[in-house]
This record gives C-alpha cells, structure tokens and sequence, in this order.
C-alpha cells in the first residue's frame, strides 16, 4: 500500500495494521476515526491512518479507550505539542507504575507458588518413605 496516498479502504488499513475490519469499525463506532462514505464504502483520510496508528500503539500500551480518545483529540486540536506530550508522559508513568507493581505482585505468587510446591514434594517424599518402611521390617 502507498502510504502516501491520500485515501485508504477499510481492507487497506486492515492488512498495513494486521487487525481486522471489524477491529477498524469497533474504532469508528468509538469515534476514534471518522470516514467518509461513497455510497456504502468507507474511504479513510491520511488523518484516519494516523488516528488508527495511534489508538493501535496505545492499546499496546494499555491505554484506555478514554485515554486513547483523549490523546488523540489533543493531538488533533494541539497548536502547541507541548500540552500533548506532557500528557502523553503522564499516562506513560502512571501505566509504568502500574505494570511495575503488577510484576512484583507476579513475582511475589510466584514465590508463592515455589514455596508450597517444594512443600507438597517434601510431603509426598515423606509419605513415601512411610509407605516402604513399614513392608521391610520382618514379619514375626
């Protein structure tokens, strides 16, 4: 695909991205990006591709669709970047903060996890231990 072309059908943007045109008319229906019809064909702007982009790199971010909404508004009506980008750093350090405890949390059940399997095998091997003694003593 040209991606300095001026239009993009729904299966243009589908294959560029990798998702779906269901993925591309969930965004539309969230008012993340707006086409215009010719007839029952959506035909998407430059300005559609880069909102796309956007909400796309977002979610892998794990943003919100608010959140992604509200960047993306800002991007759009921004005359300075500044309040952008300020923005965007904010939401990038609190998602940060909140992947970064959810990897301590993981690795704190982890431990967990080590912890009460290490004592199921001690058990287990105890137990064993029981069952064989007692068939080697001689019987009288």
């Amino acid at each position: 695909m040209d991606k300095q072309a001026t239009s993009f059908s729904i299966s243009d943007l589908a294959r560029e991205f990798g998702i779906t045109p269901r993925t591309i008319r969930f965004y539309e229906d969230q008012r993340l990006v707006a086409p215009k019809r010719e007839g029952r064909t959506r035909v998407f702007s430059r300005r559609d591709r880069t909102r796309l982009k956007l909400a796309l790199r977002g979610k892998r971010l794990g943003f919100s669709l608010a959140e992604i909404g509200y960047l993306i508004n800002m991007y759009d009506s921004a005359r300075d970047k500044k309040t952008q980008l300020t923005e965007l750093l904010n939401g990038l350090a609190q998602r940060k903060a909140a992947l970064v405890q959810q990897r301590e949390d993981i690795e704190a059940v982890l431990q967990e996890i080590n912890a009460v399997e290490s004592q199921c095998r001690e058990l287990l091997t105890a137990r064993a231990a029981q069952d064989v003694a007692p068939s080697e003593q001689p019987q009288a």
